[in-house]
């Protein structure tokens, strides 16, 4: 649940994503070897501990993955991974499982050359895509032993059947996903979030929002708390971040209000309070618009679901 005190706009985003566990394993290669996916539409992600791979995601340029690495993609359609020389396609290449989330791949002969931490997870916020599109579609870092350590961890709590098993690997996953995003260089980041935190004066606007979506927001009072005129604020958020500020807005209370409905304990009356509108009708006006279906509806459908 996002509260009034949330007010680091990337921590509130990771726990609104609610990240859920899915599969972790750990993978093993040697000589030439090949794994396709297709399809998948799910959160990825890998920690290199031994050995060089090639990960090749659809629509980017192949990443050469070395130890010590680590790649996260929010959101991933089709990718492969290889060995930097990859069998013909079409050859046999099915992982074989030596044990409970322990896989071989590639020739059984030969000498293991690649070892690497493997996992998918799912977001279940009902406003995935809209959070998902804040995030850089793919994040590659390096030397980064704290997201290794992490992986480690979430591999060894997967495989343990032990009391709040599910909890840890919720928290886990946050921790993975906030320590990830904030190794991300701000320069290498396309518009969104992450580029809009790492600018100074849009920081002080983003968690301006993010602290209170019931406060009543402007572009007149964010260029303030931003220490700009109203032009260059605009100007700025909308190419940093890639939305405009009041578009921002409306999203992130959106987002907010859509949680707060399906916890189902709130009135009507009190999800609108938090979100920024003045009555019942006021909010359900701008939820339909911008969701296209009544709060009670959604909150109807989802639960049904």
């Amino acid at each position: 649940m996002v509260t009034k005190s949330s007010s680091d706009p990337l921590a509130s985003v990771v726990a609104l994503l609610k990240p859920e566990p899915s599969i972790s394993k750990l993978v093993s290669g040697g000589g030439r070897w090949l794994v396709e996916r297709r399809n998948m539409r799910s959160p990825f992600y890998c920690a290199m501990t031994e050995g060089t791979c090639l990960l090749t995601i659809r629509e980017h340029a192949p990443l050469i993955l070395e130890a010590g690495d680590f790649v996260l993609v929010p959101e991933v359609f089709d990718f492969t991974m290889s060995s930097i020389d990859p069998p013909p396609r079409g050859a046999p290449c099915l992982p074989l499982e030596t044990g409970p989330g322990v896989f071989r791949l590639g020739e059984p002969d030969a000498p293991t050359e690649v070892r690497c931490l493997v996992g998918h997870c799912t977001f279940a916020s009902p406003d995935r895509d809209l959070l998902v599109s804040l995030l850089p579609e793919v994040i590659h870092v390096r030397a980064q032993d704290r997201l290794i350590t992490l992986m480690q961890m979430i591999q060894e709590e997967t495989q343990d059947d032990r009391a709040a098993r599910d909890m840890v690997l919720r928290r886990l996953l946050e921790l993975l996903l906030i320590e990830a995003l904030r190794s991300v260089e701000s320069t290498m980041a396309e518009p969104g979030l992450l580029r809009g935190l790492a600018d100074p004066q849009l920081a002080l606007a983003l968690r301006q929002i993010h602290a209170d979506p019931a406060a009543p927001l402007s572009v007149a009072g964010l260029a303030d708390a931003a220490a700009m005129s109203r032009s260059t604020f605009f100007d700025r958020f909308r190419r940093e971040v890639g939305t405009a500020p009041m578009e921002y807005v409306t999203a992130w209370r959106m987002a907010v209000a859509k949680d707060l409905l399906l916890q189902g304990n709130l009135a009507m009356a009190e999800i609108a309070q938090r979100v920024g509108y003045a009555s019942p009708s006021a909010f359900g006006m701008a939820f339909s618009r911008h969701v296209g279906i009544s709060p009670g509806a959604f909150a109807g459908s989802r639960r049904a679901a």
